[in-house]
């Protein structure tokens, strides 16, 4: 039988004899179609006629110092007359298109069928010709290694690894022949279609080459990466080693040796029993052997070898300017390259000037936004945030490496991270241990104290928090009235003066002291409640109900809104049934449903800016898409009774009350009692004055947001009816500052808006490191606890108490369906979130710190919450019962 892999590491012959390309002219047709080239023809631009991996095998052909295998290309114009428009295989394409994605079954028989239907067609003499023509050229009888290249493979955004299929040591013209159907019958294997439909390409627009090159036996063969595939740091190069065709690596069958190569120097290394070996056949096909003990042990490289694979390696990133996937084979002491291809699993590191001594802390994870951002919400954050911020992978970060480097700076920066996310804290811990990346300064002079001195401690006045909210609003009024008249090129240099005063409102002095105010006494009352009474995270009971905090207050008008609903049969079936986005409307002929319409609308008013990853401009606001919001109304009206939304709040009001009593009585107890009950009881006015605050700046923000949006979106429009954008949402694809040069000139660069639609697909499959170095090593940080039990998921106490109950694995909130008693599950949860908050009993979440918005809402509404729980979605099944642990900081997996 014939060796099958789907990526291999089949050598052959450099030297082999280079012909013209095959042209066969079928008769009655005017053109010759190409439908065989020699790959020393190629190069890196005929993706299109030879699929990705022959591309890129053209293109290493063409590297001095860099030898492959010699060869030649069936084209994708074979494919295409042969197969694509062959109408059984058209009719059956068309019939997958409309396949569900969720259809396994469906989509598993029918990709059997569309290969069964390629396979049993015959070849056309012509291409029959072309390639025994061009297998003449190259030695007839010589064994090949027969590859498929599919156009999508191998691309910067989706490798497709192992995705189709590859035979080694095919020995005769009608052996060739016959695998050359099995490639091409190969682009529809179940793994590739599901691969293709995750990266939202199309089966139709999809076609396959077949790479045929000469086969040499070789020694050893393996994988280089000229990037570490683990860490993701570019500067080591990782090289996995076996004896014989690569096909034992890569099948599993046997571990690599694998080296690890720094600076032109091994700087790790493991030698595998390696026990087993692929080898060629005689007679074609391949066999798995059973090596020598002695042999078993022997390093499959040398050391030289190894630096020298290395050097190469390098030699071909440079060529292809991002990091390879390469794999090689050695005989007669000389390397061949098979195959080159971008790692496409490493999150990409931001541009800077100098590319040394960068240390990258993530913004989405302290935004609870981790998804990716389109260019316009990336670029618009960065326009209006207090501090410069880089972007990578659709994430944005910013650069903590200067602040790291002062001891002075570094111990507040460790001490706010800490308090944050402790295991963003942990990463940077871990990289100034080592030393390898953010220089150490010396102890600066001590620096003299501001010319105005420390700020006056803040008087505890509720009034400051009135004068503030009412200042903020009033910035966003001006900015609804101002911007109305504004349009064109004018309209962006008045949103560029704009976002200065979104600055100046934000970083407002006042405004951040009294979210700090807030903030340190929440730490005060924790840290000293657990010293003088050994009771933890009292904060989390203290600050129930607080007032002012416009995220709370938001997830319970959402209930009042239930009750205009709840008590209309028809209106309650009615939004059981919509399926657009003007529902409302319709609202109005049904009984009661004046008044349901009235109280959605009035909460669109108020909080219809809001959305899921709220910090992206681009994503769709509740009032663009108020269907968001239906499910959990109607939650809301089967769970609920009236009056609930009054309720809750009193029920938390009554329990910070009866726990304020509680502390102080104990306090008053002990040594020192009236002093410490008095300093206690200040802290408490002063969190509950101070903390229900802290939400309301990121509200201002996302009112402005909106503002902004509705003004861009009408520029959007203006230049789809100019002809210059297809569609409106394209402007989501350009950044602020291009969106503003097509508006200016009407132009936009061509197939931009594609390529960053393709890329912002891309990043979808990429997740974020809560901490990014230079050189591409991505941290996330550990828990380094003892305190966790076995088995358990250990994460951030943010919200005190224990609850029990089932597990709702959410990721997005119009998909929740969840009952009273249920735990929410999810990756993250921004503000928007909240009115979910209402209906559960506890929360646990991927990402998260103690003040983060999902940690503060969990504690106003009293939930145990356990946050910041590495790769819970996925740890955790939907519907598995779990225990969460809110004051100690860690989930159990009940039976």
């Amino acid at each position: 039988m014939h060796g099958k892999s789907g990526r291999t590491q089949g050598s052959g012959d450099a030297n082999a004899p280079r012909g013209t390309a095959e042209q066969a002219r079928p008769a009655g047709d005017a053109a010759p179609h190409r439908y065989v080239v020699d790959l020393h023809e190629v190069d890196g631009t005929q993706l299109a006629l030879v699929g990705g991996k022959g591309a890129h095998l053209g293109a290493l052909s063409r590297i001095d110092g860099v030898r492959v295998p010699g060869g030649f290309c069936v084209t994708t114009e074979a494919f295409r007359r042969t197969v694509a428009q062959a109408p059984p295989v058209a009719a059956r394409l068309d019939r997958l298109a409309r396949v569900a994605p969720d259809d396994r079954e469906a989509l598993r028989t029918l990709s059997a069928e569309i290969r069964r239907t390629i396979e049993a067609i015959p070849l056309p003499d012509e291409l029959t010709a072309a390639i025994t023509g061009a297998l003449g050229r190259h030695g007839e009888e010589a064994a090949c290694a027969v590859r498929s290249s599919a156009t999508a493979e191998d691309l910067p955004t989706a490798s497709f690894a192992g995705q189709q299929d590859t035979y080694l040591n095919v020995v005769g013209t009608q052996a060739v022949l016959g695998h050359v159907s099995r490639c091409w019958a190969s682009l529809f294997t179940e793994r590739a279609v599901t691969y293709r439909r995750r990266n939202g390409i199309d089966d139709r627009a999809v076609h396959m080459a077949v790479v045929v090159q000469r086969m040499v036996v070789p020694r050893a063969s393996g994988i280089l990466f000229t990037a570490d595939p683990v860490t993701g740091n570019r500067k080591v190069t990782t090289v996995d080693a076996g004896f014989g065709l690569g096909e034992a690596l890569v099948s599993g069958l046997v571990n690599p040796d694998v080296f690890k190569v720094r600076g032109g120097e091994i700087v790790e290394r493991t030698i595998a029993a390696k026990r087993r070996a692929v080898r060629a056949l005689p007679g074609g096909g391949t066999q798995e052997v059973v090596l020598d003990a002695h042999e078993q042990r022997l390093p499959a490289l040398t050391d030289e070898q190894v630096v020298r694979l290395a050097q190469l390696g390098r030699r071909i990133e440079a060529h292809f300017g991002r990091p390879q996937d390469i794999e090689w084979c050695v005989a007669d002491e000389d390397f061949q390259i098979v195959q080159s291809r971008p790692i496409t699993t490493l999150f990409p590191v931001p541009d800077a000037a100098d590319q040394d001594n960068h240390l990258y802390v993530s913004v989405g994870h302290g935004q609870m936004m981790t998804d990716p951002m389109k260019s316009l919400g990336s670029s618009m954050w960065q326009l209006t945030a207090l501090v410069p911020m880089q972007e990578a992978g659709g994430r944005l970060f910013v650069d903590v490496a200067a602040r790291l480097a002062s001891p002075a700076g570094r111990a507040g920066l460790l001490d706010a991270m800490g308090k944050a996310d402790p295991l963003i804290r942990d990463a940077l811990e871990t990289v100034l241990d080592r030393g390898d990346v953010v220089p150490v300064l010396p102890d600066p002079a001590p620096a003299r104290p501001p010319a105005g001195g420390a700020p006056a401690p803040i008087e505890t006045d509720p009034a400051i928090v009135t004068g503030l909210i009412e200042r903020s609003e009033a910035s966003v009024a001006a900015l609804e009235r101002d911007i109305r008249t504004k349009s064109g090129p004018a309209l962006f240099d008045f949103l560029l003066e704009a976002f200065e005063e979104h600055k100046r409102v934000l970083g407002d002095p006042l405004s951040m002291q009294v979210i700090m105010a807030g903030t340190e006494a929440t730490w005060w009352l924790n840290d000293k409640l657990q010293e003088w009474l050994g009771e933890k995270n009292a904060a989390d009971t203290l600050t129930l109900s607080a007032p002012d905090n416009i995220t709370s207050r938001m997830g319970l008008s959402l209930l009042d809104v239930a009750d205009a609903v709840r008590p209309h049969p028809e209106v309650v079936a009615y939004l059981r049934n919509i399926d657009d986005e003007d529902f409302l409307d319709g609202l109005a002929e049904l009984p009661g449903g004046a008044g349901a319409r009235d109280a959605i609308g009035a909460y669109l008013d108020r909080y219809g800016m809001r959305c899921a990853g709220e910090i992206d401009i681009t994503r769709p606001r509740w009032r663009e898409r108020p269907s968001t919001l239906v499910p959990v109304i109607l939650d809301h009206v089967r769970n609920f009774e009236p009056g609930a939304a009054a309720r809750h709040f009193a029920q938390g009001l009554h329990r910070a009350q009866a726990k304020e009593r509680d502390v102080l009585a104990r306090l008053r107890a002990l040594p020192e009692g009236e002093r410490k009950a008095d300093e206690t009881r200040r802290m408490i006015d002063r969190v509950r004055t101070f903390i229900g605050y802290r939400e309301y700046p990121k509200y201002a923000i996302i009112s402005r947001y909106f503002v902004y949006k509705q003004a861009l979106l009408a520029e959007a429009d203006r230049l789809v009816r100019a002809g210059v954008l297809p569609d409106r949402e394209d402007a989501f694809h350009l950044t602020f500052q291009e969106l503003h040069e097509a508006v200016r000139t009407h132009r936009v660069v061509p197939r931009l808006v594609e390529q960053r639609k393709e890329a912002f697909r891309a990043y979808h499959a990429l997740t974020p490191p809560r901490v990014l170095t230079s050189d591409g090593e991505a941290l996330t940080g550990a828990y380094r606890r003892d305190d966790v039990p076995d088995g358990a998921l250990a994460g951030v106490p943010v919200s005190a108490g224990t609850i029990e109950g089932r597990a709702r694995v959410v990721l997005d909130m119009a998909d929740a369906d969840l009952e009273p008693g249920d735990i929410l599950v999810t990756a993250f949860t921004d503000p928007s979130w909240s009115p979910l908050f209402v209906g559960i009993a506890g929360l646990v979440t991927e990402v998260g710190g103690p003040m983060t918005h999902g940690a503060v809402i969990a504690r106003e509404y009293g939930l145990p919450a356990v946050v910041g729980v590495e790769s819970a979605t996925r740890l955790i099944r939907d519907g598995r019962r779990i225990r969460v642990h809110g004051t100690d900081g860690y989930v159990e997996l009940l039976p």
